[in-house]
């Protein structure tokens, strides 16, 4: 399994772990406001990180970091996704997975295997709107909801974000999310940056208050919301 990114220590993308952050190449979606285009469009042009080095590295840095997030593009597009993390935690690491949650399959078979100790899955927005959100017009929203009850159902630690995008989003739209998420263990807005490697251009980010309410919306249901990494 090859890699097209490693971030070495990280303290923020695995809750209460420092970690080292890997980047899988390719994905099923196509959000606009997807900030890893390259990633997305273009794996084959990123650079090449061997499975064998990340292990060698994982292998030199037991003792100081406790885990692994492995992200993307999206990590369950990989055929030996379930063998690199049965590697990882023979070493002794803890693994978080982001994901998706379009391959609701995959996400089944490592929650029955045991090979994962977090799960964080991205919301892209209300069923209503969620083809606008992922970039596929005909999206199969019953995969979706499959991985959400997936987690909903698993005893892993686990939590649902979206990503908020002025543009995309409307403040009613959280009331929404949170009655389809109602039940879950937490649930965490995140607000939009833009950057070069946006995938469409034009987005913008909410200001705090507007994002506290969405907050306060979705909390009515999912009463563990909270904001994430917003100063």
């Amino acid at each position: 399994m090859n890699f097209c990114g490693m971030n070495k220590t990280t303290l923020l993308d695995y809750p209460g772990h420092v970690a080292a952050t890997l980047f899988t190449g390719g994905c099923n979606m196509r959000c606009p406001f997807c900030q890893n285009s390259g990633l997305v469009l273009e794996p084959g042009s990123q650079p090449v990180i061997s499975e064998r080095e990340v292990l060698d590295f994982l292998e030199k840095r037991k003792g100081i970091l406790e885990g692994v997030c492995i992200t993307g593009g999206e990590p369950t597009l990989q055929a030996q996704l379930g063998d690199f993390v049965r590697r990882v935690r023979e070493l002794g690491y803890l693994v978080k997975l982001d994901t998706n949650g379009y391959r609701p399959e995959v996400l089944r078979q490592m929650l029955e295997e045991r090979v994962l100790d977090y799960v964080a899955m991205d919301i892209k927005a209300s069923r209503e709107r969620y083809g606008i959100a992922c970039g596929l017009p005909d999206v199969e929203l019953s995969l979706i909801e499959e991985s959400v009850n997936l987690l909903k159902k698993s005893r892993i630690p686990y939590e649902f974000r979206t990503t908020v995008v002025k543009g995309l989003h409307s403040p009613e739209e959280f009331t929404a999310i949170g009655q389809w998420l109602q039940g879950c263990r937490a649930y965490y807005l995140q607000s939009y940056r833009d950057s070069e490697q946006v995938m469409q251009p034009g987005f913008a980010s909410y200001e705090r208050r507007e994002l506290e309410e969405m907050r306060e919306r979705a909390a009515r249901y999912v009463p563990q919301t909270a904001l994430r990494g917003i100063v």
